[in-house]
């Protein structure tokens, strides 16, 4: 009888997760390998149900022929994904996610896509050429403690406000253990939510008694989808469901700005430029329903969006990463002719890290969007032809100088990194 999700996750989640990936690969039954691809798929390095060897599992069980390493100020899981993708013969992708400062620039005072702060932007290293992940996990690490720093902060201010129910968590005894600081990893507002969900349950109570607090004593709303998520009292996945409302609708009250975590743009920008990594700026665009439960409706880069993709392209962004399921089609066909007209590398990548998300991107199988597939072919073939020549990338002088049109220059690579996948 093949296992269970849950049974699935213990095993890959272990010490010995990678040995058991290879006896699962032996002995489950898995779908024919498809088209389909997900270069943004976060691990327990940054937030997220799976190890890195476990997203490799999900991702080749939903039939995905490649997948993508993004994990949120660390790349430390690097070594075990790509492992992990060898034993289930997949392409794979590294890279990790950031924020940067966009302060010293015309649009520092404006909300971007980051939806807790103007003026910081997520953005994405692309394409990290392996022998290079080390390095760049090193560089990030004073940026994790400084974010620590900023935690526990906001631990104080999760307490302040939920104290006066019993409902308090501690940084070093509730947080850290839910993530893999101690390995390399990163600690997000995930965590700090995650923590106090688990929390909220524990004190509250589950089904009719969690919902009646959030809307009696809190006094907060709730979308028909999650509360009907938060009444079923046999709900697996009912810490993130509460987590996703968490980052909703009560972050805000205990946020508190990133500053000294988040380097200045430009500085990221020529640290990609030195390792031969793809910096991407992060598409989110105006949201009205998120999919994903954990974002309230609100408006983003959509009124200033031409300005905003030529300024990034003039400062040296290489590319634009989207999500084909999270934006309207005039939303995408809007900022695929932006990138074409500034000639920005296209990336798709739907950002896995909680149990209910798909890591098909159903959105994506439109044949307008066909380009996708092959920029992450692309994208593979640069990791190992940098490796072996950091000057034979998809946007080194030689590259540049042989294949002047960029789509050419993808179409280029996407062929060699199927032919020698």
């Amino acid at each position: 009888m093949p296992r269970t999700r849950e049974e699935l996750l213990k095993l890959l989640n272990a010490e010995d997760g990678l040995d058991n990936l290879k006896m699962l690969l032996e002995t489950e039954p898995l779908p024919p390998v498809g088209r389909d691809v997900n270069n943004h798929i976060h691990t327990t390095y940054s937030f997220s149900p799976y190890s890195p060897t476990a997203a490799v599992w999900f991702a080749r069980a939903a039939g995905l022929c490649t997948c993508g390493l993004m994990d949120h100020d660390s790349i430390a899981g690097a070594g075990e994904f790509l492992a992990a993708a060898q034993a289930a013969r997949m392409g794979a992708t590294i890279g990790l996610e950031c924020r940067v400062s966009f302060k010293d620039t015309p649009f520092g005072d404006r909300k971007l896509n980051n939806p807790d702060q103007a003026g910081i932007v997520y953005m994405a290293l692309h394409g990290v050429p392996h022998d290079k992940a080390a390095g760049l996990n090193d560089f990030f690490a004073p940026y994790r403690e400084k974010r620590n720093d900023r935690n526990r902060l906001m631990v104080a201010a999760i307490n302040d406000m939920m104290g006066r129910y019993g409902v308090a968590i501690d940084f070093e005894r509730d947080v850290i253990p839910l993530s893999n600081f101690n390995k390399g990893g990163s600690v997000t507002e995930r965590h700090l939510s995650s923590a106090l969900a688990l929390r909220m349950i524990d004190v509250i109570g589950r089904g009719r008694r969690l919902v009646d607090f959030i809307k009696d004593e809190l006094r907060l709303p709730i979308s028909g989808r999650i509360e009907g998520y938060l009444l079923d009292e046999g709900n697996p996945h009912m810490m993130y469901d509460l987590l996703g409302w968490i980052k909703s609708q009560l972050i805000s009250r205990f946020y508190i700005d990133a500053d000294a975590e988040c380097p200045d743009v430009r500085d990221i920008l020529r640290l990609a430029d030195d390792i031969g990594a793809i910096p991407a700026y992060a598409y989110l665009g105006d949201v009205g329903d998120s999919v994903t439960g954990d974002k309230r409706a609100q408006k983003f880069e959509d009124d200033f969006l031409d300005e905003l993709v030529e300024y990034i392209a003039k400062l040296g962004y290489r590319a634009v990463t989207y999500m084909p399921s999270r934006n309207t089609k005039a939303q995408l066909r809007r900022l695929r002719a932006l990138c074409e007209q500034h000639n920005l590398f296209q990336i798709s990548g739907e950002d896995i890290n909680q149990p209910r998300q798909s890591f098909v991107c159903e959105a994506q199988r439109d044949p307008e969007f066909a380009n996708l597939y092959e920029a992450t072919w692309a994208l593979i073939a640069h990791e190992w032809r940098a490796i072996a020549d950091p000057e034979d990338g998809l946007f080194s002088a030689r590259s540049v100088s042989r294949w002047p049109d960029l789509n050419d220059r993808v179409r280029a690579f996407a062929m060699s990194g199927e032919r020698d996948y």
